[in-house]
């Protein structure tokens, strides 16, 4: 699991063995003791006044674990709680711009913490996203799981200490667990939003793009072993006028329920590749595709068209596909990425590592990079499993040609792992966030 600006503790590390995590009770009770610490180191770490930035918090809780492990084994279980791990991370990093911090609050339940500036109504959005998430079904080897998350929600009262915001937290989840239907509950002291309904915000969406709202940001990607910028990934955020600032995660599932996905990707590679022109010819542009847009029969040929009227270079150009959008129809995927293989644009499968593998991929797509989860960068600077898999991943990527990108670098210690390791880039917070396209101009004159 990953912290932002802290690696998260393993079980090891804390004492405890893997089984004795495993059978520690599911509930919200359960290891918040042992959370106390790693929020103070963290907070510290980052700097964090919580006078001057309050903390937003989410305990999320899994319902059915014990069903599941009895069903399909311990490993199953355990492999499902990592795909978990993996998905709320993701959608942090997606979705808050300042610190936070993951971690496993003991048997099925995990901690969001924040000190991004963020108002109730976003953060009863966020937790609702990120419980459709973590509901999305999930791939194990034994079968297909579906998993339902409880989560209590808290913001930091005036002059609160931390103990005493991660029990109301754990109260909130009890009182989530034995509601019926509940999925958020806020903790006690707090009123739930009226905020806008999931209605109110899909028809917001729809004029969103032509109201100027939706905003590019640029996360900067770096070569090894120099450190030379060689491009960015475009990522897209939401500047809702009284939400405030949306991610990506709780942005594309809006866009997908209003079945808006396709409008709002080709708005965002319009924006990304009319910033990408002004840039010199030795940097890239990495553009995200949705399972929306490997669904759209015409996407290839929108993408293709825009890239002749603004003139940049198909071959600057990378295409970043999840695992995740290639289970319904991998034929179909393969086939579109043939096409933009085909017209000088290189493809990247993201999110490498995140849950489970399918190896096969790596086979049948034309790939051109293997883009590393920000998982399996986590622990390389100090557990010796992590650096084996680590280099066994990057031997067969180079077996198949293919090089490597890892993501979420946040230490020197990580840095130098990957180098160590044969990853050809990376990207993560040691170096720069993701920023405005301004700032990334800026970034790129001092470059040179």
């Amino acid at each position: 699991m990953r912290a932002e600006g802290q690696q998260a503790h393993t079980p090891e590390e804390r004492g405890e063995s893997a089984e004795d995590e495993r059978r520690s009770p599911v509930g919200p009770a359960a290891g918040l003791d042992s959370l106390r610490d790693r929020i103070t180191e963290w907070m510290g770490r980052e700097g964090i006044d919580p006078e001057r930035a309050p903390l937003q918090a989410m305990l999320v809780g899994l319902r059915r674990l014990d069903a599941v492990n009895l069903a399909y084994g311990e490993a199953a279980g355990d492999g499902a709680l990592e795909e978990v791990a993996a998905r709320i991370g993701g959608f942090a990093a997606g979705e808050l711009d300042g610190h936070w911090l993951v971690a496993r609050a003991g048997g099925g339940s995990f901690l969001l913490l924040t000190a991004e500036e963020c108002s109730r109504e976003r953060w009863q959005l966020v937790a609702g996203e990120l419980g459709e998430a973590i509901a999305r079904p999930l791939a194990v080897p034994e079968g297909v799981l579906r998993l339902s998350p409880r989560i209590g929600l808290v913001r930091m009262l005036s002059g609160e200490t931390v103990d005493s915001m991660l029990d109301r937290l754990g109260q909130a989840l009890s009182a989530a667990a034995l509601q019926q239907g509940a999925r958020l509950v806020w903790a006690s002291g707090e009123k739930t939003p009226h905020g806008r309904s999931s209605s109110q915000l899909e028809v917001d969406l729809l004029g969103a793009i032509d109201r100027d709202e939706i905003e590019v940001l640029f996360q900067p990607q770096f070569s090894l072993p120099d450190d030379r910028l060689v491009g960015a990934e475009a990522l897209a955020r939401w500047n809702h006028p009284e939400l405030g600032r949306v991610g990506a995660g709780a942005l594309f599932a809006i866009a997908e329920r209003t079945d808006h996905v396709a409008p709002l990707s080709r708005h965002i590679a319009s924006r990304a590749l009319d910033v990408a022109c002004s840039w010199p010819a030795s940097l890239r542009l990495s553009l995200n595709i949705t399972p929306a847009d490997l669904a759209f029969g015409s996407y290839a040929r929108h993408l293709l068209d825009r890239l002749r009227e603004t003139g940049f270079p198909p071959h600057r150009l990378t295409l970043e596909v999840t695992e995740q959008s290639l289970i319904g129809d991998v034929r179909h995927a393969a086939q579109i990425m043939a096409e933009f293989s085909a017209n000088g644009i290189r493809m990247a499968l993201d999110d490498f590592g995140a849950g489970f593998c399918n190896f096969r991929y790596l086979k049948v797509l034309p790939l051109h990079y293997l883009k590393l989860d920000r998982a399996m960068v986590e622990g390389i600077g100090r557990d010796r499993r992590d650096r084996a898999v680590l280099r066994a991943i990057v031997a067969m990527a180079q077996a198949l040609d293919l090089q490597v990108i890892a993501e979420g670098i946040e230490t020197e210690a990580q840095r130098t792992s990957v180098e160590t390791e044969g990853c050809a880039y990376y990207q993560g917070f040691l170096r720069a966030r993701p920023m405005s396209a301004d700032a990334f101009g800026r970034l790129v004159a001092k470059a040179r």
